[in-house]
């Protein structure tokens, strides 16, 4: 490979990465509070380790991309470390250094601001963390919104006006499928399973045989612990690690998060094991990486057909649901209803949570919005979207991790996620087929064909193009719904 030398110095960065996702997933499952300062600290210095490491690359960099007849792979590459030099070189050390600091301390403070739903505990690191992603927007340089700046961090060359256009076609579409769904009155709006409890040790026992049922590889390159939060760590391409929560009631929501981390690990399982420590050995984004959880999760997971292959399990395990029939299981999987919180939503609301998130960012970013309304705004847009209001911060504003991580432009990758999952439906010629008949092996190998095995050799635009000679189409994901909802 012409750029030998360049990859094998890039070693050290990608050393430097594998601590740090130790480390972080460490702070969410394992890491006793007091240990918060000196984990933000070990953090920020090697953030500061990495930038020195990263610039180091540069000459070879700029030596490598004058190169001619370099293969995609190689093209890849220099991409990736082009957009990674860039950050690093127009962003000052000091404002990396304050963001990893601030986040740190912001992660445990949101927890326990959540827990008393108190805004105002949490309100001083979010307002700080504002202050330095507005910084990080304006180093970077956008053209058109300063919010372009940030989205592109997560999902390479998305703007605005790509995130404008899904929104607005979605957004009244669902609004009427929603009207309908709700009229009709064939999909529950609330379920008697969601307030019984369960016995979190049964669960357990529960979600590990479903990570047997999707055939994870626990043990070998995989596992699965318990967090605040439910996430996904890639730490290596043989080592993917993800979380659940227990909750005490309302089975399916750690039963689905449980399969939602699992399409997300088996993203980062499939990529080539050749790219490997290299700059291109992971997700190629944050939305595309979302479509395969979204797929695994709603697609399949809340399908007749996989309903049906786990309905046994489930009865024989939770004796409460004696009295309930498979159709019964697959109509609580499916309740469809305006909702307060995002990550139990449906898969016909889940988009109005995400189109609200959007709009509070794009305008706190633009200086257009104030840190201290959010509760109010927050709380105005669930009015307008879905037409609830929450009862506190905790089922508002303080419900998602993400602002605490610094994690600003990373919200409507959730909706692409949504949008790209629509789309392999549409393209996976025989899926239901597939799912009645376990054949989970066949739906893995079209996903590693088509979009795992290359990392992030292409960016998303031009992978969705090769794959499925489209990008972003809401089209897919509304006709996917109607066929479900309305057939």
């Amino acid at each position: 490979m012409k750029i030998d030398e360049l990859l094998r110095e890039y070693r050290s960065v990608w050393a430097i990465d594998h601590a740090r996702s130790l480390l972080e997933w460490d702070l969410e499952v394992n890491m006793p509070v007091e240990g918060t300062a000196a984990r933000g600290e070990a953090l920020a210095q090697l953030t500061l380790i990495r930038r020195e490491y990263l610039l180091r690359l540069r000459d070879l960099v700029s030596k490598y991309r004058d190169f001619k007849d370099l293969s995609d792979l190689e093209k890849g590459v220099i991409r990736v470390l082009d957009r990674e030099l860039k950050y690093y070189t127009l962003i000052p050390p000091e404002v990396l250094e304050e963001l990893d600091r601030t986040a740190t301390k912001a992660a445990v403070i949101w927890r326990e601001a959540r827990r008393e739903s108190n805004f105002s505990k949490f309100k001083p690191y979010l307002s700080k963390i504002l202050e330095l992603e507005r910084t990080i927007a304006d180093k970077l340089g956008y053209e058109g919104h300063p919010y372009n700046a940030l989205l592109d961090l997560y999902e390479e060359g998305f703007t605005v006006n790509d995130a404008d256009h899904v929104f607005n076609t979605l957004l009244p579409n669902l609004k009427a499928l929603l009207d309908k769904i709700m009229s009709e009155g064939k999909y529950p709006s609330r379920h008697p399973l969601e307030d019984v409890p369960y016995d979190v040790n049964v669960m357990k026992s529960i979600n590990e045989e479903l990570l047997r049922v999707l055939e994870m590889p626990v043990g070998s390159r995989f596992r699965m612990d318990v967090s605040a939060h439910p996430f996904t760590t890639g730490i290596s391409i043989n080592d993917v690690r993800i979380t659940t929560r227990y909750e005490g009631r309302d089975f399916r929501s750690t039963m689905f998060s449980v399969i939602h981390e699992s399409g997300h690990a088996m993203y980062e399982l499939m990529i080539d094991p050749s790219l490997d420590m290299t700059p291109v050995g992971r997700g190629v984004s944050m939305g595309v990486h979302e479509s395969q959880s979204r797929f695994w999760e709603n697609i399949i997971g809340r399908s007749r057909e996989f309903v049906h292959l786990i309905y046994p399990l489930l009865k024989e395990r939770l004796p409460f649901l004696r009295d309930y029939s498979e159709e019964d299981i697959y109509r609580y999987f499916n309740i469809v209803r305006p909702s307060l919180i995002r990550v139990d939503a449906d898969e016909v609301t889940y988009n109005f949570h995400i189109a609200l998130r959007y709009e509070v960012e794009k305008g706190l970013i633009a200086g257009k919005l104030d840190v201290s309304d959010l509760p109010s705004l927050w709380n105005d847009f669930m009015d307008k979207y879905l037409g609830v209001r929450p009862r506190n911060d905790a089922e508002g504003v303080l419900q998602d991790i993400h602002w605490s991580q610094g994690s600003f432009g990373y919200f409507p990758t959730y909706t692409l996620g949504n949008v790209v999952a629509g789309m392999i439906y549409a393209k996976l010629p025989g899926l239901r087929d597939k799912v009645a008949g376990r054949r989970f092996n066949e739906i893995r190998e079209f996903l590693r064909d088509k979009i795992c095995k290359y990392g992030a050799i292409y960016p998303p635009k031009e992978l969705l193009m090769r794959s499925f000679n489209d990008t972003y189409n809401p089209t897919y994901l509304l006709n996917y719904l109607r066929e479900k909802y309305l057939g």
